[in-house]
């Protein structure tokens, strides 16, 4: 028992010892270490103060990089955007006023024809018969009335004969003019200069009154009906030029007059309808096309334009940093601007008061802008953007998508027409089709 209380006490004390010995060679290391840590780091030749933290990299007295653009004159139009459909200047879908049997069709699908062109003739045997029969009655009243205002004039008959045998000649007119209108009304004629659809009758059909026969189109001028906001009731004018894009007619651009107006504003949307005519003479448009329409209020050709970014807007006024000659070549001076903004279009702004043609403004960089009158440096972007450094300066722009082709107008534009009035060119009337 002895021994073995002997082993724990030297145990316990060579634990102690060890645990001792690597404390004591511990302890210069970690105090070295500390030292090292809470000693500066002495600035070597060249360097200032803070030089060595990487939020001070560019030093504390360089001047700020910004990204530059100049102010360009463009050509620019005040426009809007809306959508409409096409529709034809005068359609009609012919129907008998009488019921008839179809004897004969003088025209084909699709054929121009001229105002007052027959169409479709109804069988008239039995209307042509009450004609003559008419005439007959019209002839014998006339003589039997004559007759009558002789004999008044010899005084064998009194003057009540005259008068019923002159109420008896004109129910016969009466009578004939009917009888001649009904005749009339068997022979379907165009009203209009246009072209034909297709027909849904053939020769020897029976039709009722009201029965569709064909649809006529003037396709020389189409309509195109659209709307837009309210906002824009001060700005179109009847004789304004709209463009129109037609998604079935993708890189063509048609040109539209705007001819009507409506006076009543939708309450609901609180939109004002506008009627446009579109000349067709071509024939590549159809009525009941879908179509974009830009009406277009003014033109300005010496527009002074620059990027959205360069915009600075505080306490609703817009400002901009214009940048002036500094004390150096690489330095320039940046000047805080109040501007008036006017149009945006894709990506550019114009700039109606507060900068000239060809002022250098900043585009990128204004928050390290700390004051007006702060020295920046213009940045070359050339390379990041892959564009060339004249363009980020305000040079020529890249190349950009072709516009569309505007289809010209022919001459004599069918728009300058009243509303409603026969226009265009009219096709000598076909021969007569027999058959179904």
């Amino acid at each position: 028992m002895a021994s073995k209380s002997i082993y724990t006490v030297v145990a316990i004390a060579g634990i102690a010892v060890a645990s001792g010995a690597a404390w004591w060679l511990q302890k210069p290391r970690q105090a070295e270490g500390t030292d090292a840590a809470a000693t500066p780091t002495a600035p070597g030749p060249g360097r200032g103060k803070g030089a060595g933290t990487p939020s001070a990299a560019g030093g504390p007295g360089r001047a700020p990089a910004v990204e530059v653009a100049r102010v360009e004159t463009m050509r620019i139009t005040d426009d809007a955007q809306a959508v409409g459909s096409l529709r034809s200047r005068q359609s009609v879908v012919l129907r008998p006023e009488v019921s008839g049997r179809v004897t004969q069709i003088n025209f084909r699908d699709a054929d121009r024809v001229r105002r007052g062109q027959l169409l479709v003739q109804l069988d008239d045997e039995l209307p042509m018969a009450l004609v003559k029969q008419a005439e007959a009655e019209v002839s014998i009243a006339r003589a039997n009335h004559r007759r009558n205002r002789e004999l008044v004039e010899e005084k064998f008959i009194a003057q009540r004969a005259v008068d019923e045998s002159a109420a008896n000649l004109q129910v016969a007119d009466a009578k004939l003019a009917l009888a001649r209108a009904t005749l009339a009304r068997l022979k379907i004629l165009a009203p209009f200069d246009g072209v034909a659809g297709i027909r849904s009758i053939n020769v020897g059909d029976y039709l009722k009154d009201g029965a569709d026969i064909v649809n006529i189109e003037d396709l020389d001028a189409l309509y195109v009906d659209f709307r837009l906001p309210e906002r824009f009731q001060t700005k179109v004018k009847p004789g304004q030029t709209a463009l129109l894009d037609v998604d079935a007619l993708p890189g063509q651009r048609f040109s539209a007059m705007i001819q009507a107006i409506d006076p009543l504003v939708d309450a609901n949307g609180r939109s004002v309808g506008i009627r446009g005519c579109v000349d067709n003479r071509h024939l590549k448009l159809r009525p009941g096309m879908f179509a974009r329409i830009t009406p277009v209020f003014g033109v300005r050709e010496d527009a002074r334009m620059i990027p959205e970014e360069a915009i600075v807007p505080q306490s609703g006024r817009q400002f901009v940093y214009r940048l002036v000659d500094g004390p150096d070549q690489d330095t320039r001076i940046a000047q805080r601007v109040e501007v008036k903004v006017g149009v945006r279009q894709q990506g550019k702004v114009e700039v109606t008061q507060g900068l000239g043609a060809g002022d250098t403004v900043v585009t990128a960089g204004q928050q390290r802008i700390l004051k007006d009158g702060t020295p920046v440096r213009v940045l070359d972007v050339s390379g990041r953007s892959g564009q060339p450094a004249a363009a980020a300066a305000g040079g020529p722009p890249a190349a950009t998508a072709a516009a569309p082709e505007l289809v010209p107008n022919s001459r004599g534009n069918p728009c300058s027409v009243a509303s409603g009035a026969p226009g265009g060119r009219s096709a000598p009337a076909t021969r007569p089709v027999q058959g179904g």
